[in-house]
């Protein structure tokens, strides 16, 4: 049994929220560099060089790289042999973004009430999900989601004669729907299977996995190839300006579901798609 004092918790996701709003991450900066070599239109080119300044200046003058610095989601991926001490966990994530979100003068963007839209002024509380794993550690991802490309997601509630074509169908209705509104070069996570409430959530984390990886099941790797050549030959483009590269990155989680059904979930994100990971 290894003791982690729920402190440390709070002062990781406390840094996290900055750094994954002021630094895009490498494998978002690898995607960003392949897609300036692919773009074939001169308008797309010179709105990827745009990003990539932007970019540079957020990095030097220390400024965010969007403006909307979202809402805080966190994955806790905890060993079942860490006893957590020191408080409670979820009090320990939310005063972590709160301490980052203020002390890193990040916009607060979250209302306390859907209805009334009264501001809670230090962007708490968080989207938190567990999960009980081996051993002796915390992991922590932390993903600030902007709701310019959180709007554009979708849910599809499939019957499985719908099949694979289905999949294909609501990931490029999902896309062409979102058309410049989700801020393009996105990255697509998808989720398939599970539940209403399961697709969304692995659609979601599927936003956090290294752009360019893919999935060790044959048939979804093949899927998640194919969804983004055709996404990218929709010719939304960069900025929704038109040209080659319309996204990133499309990333498919899977997980198995009931007899009646087939969930599928889509949820984009925009070209800055803020992830950050650590182990405590």
């Amino acid at each position: 049994m290894r003791t982690v004092q729920v402190s440390e918790i709070t002062r990781n996701i406390k840094e996290m929220c900055i750094e994954a709003n002021h630094f895009l991450s490498e494998d978002m900066k690898k995607a960003l560099e392949q897609a300036k070599e692919k773009e074939e239109a001169p308008l797309g080119r010179q709105i990827l060089g745009q990003l990539e300044e932007n970019l540079k200046i957020a990095g030097e003058d220390m400024i965010p790289i969007c403006q909307d610095t979202g809402m805080a989601v966190v994955f806790l991926e905890i060993g079942q042999d860490v006893h957590l001490k020191g408080g409670l966990l979820e009090d320990a994530v939310n005063e972590g973004v709160r301490q980052g979100y203020t002390e890193g003068f990040l916009r607060k963007s979250v209302v306390g009430d859907p209805i009334l839209r009264e501001n809670t002024k230090d962007n708490t509380p968080a989207v938190i999900h567990t999960r009980i794993v081996a051993g002796d550690k915390v992991k922590i991802k932390v993903a600030p989601k902007g709701f310019g490309s959180e709007n554009m997601s979708r849910v599809f509630m499939l019957k499985p004669a719908d099949g694979l074509d289905g999949v294909r169908n609501a990931i490029l209705t999902a896309v062409k729907d979102a058309g410049p509104n989700a801020c393009p070069p996105m990255v697509v996570g998808v989720g398939v299977g599970g539940t209403f409430e399961k697709c969304a959530l692995m659609a979601k984390e599927a936003l956090t996995r290294q752009a360019g990886s893919h999935a060790d099941i044959p048939w979804v790797r093949e899927l998640e190839e194919e969804m983004l050549e055709k996404i990218n030959s929709l010719g939304i483009g960069p900025g929704g300006l038109g040209g080659r590269i319309t996204a990133f990155a499309v990333n498919v989680n899977t997980y198995p579901t009931h007899i009646a059904g087939l969930p599928v979930a889509v949820n984009i994100c925009c070209h800055v798609n803020r992830h950050i990971e650590r182990e405590v």
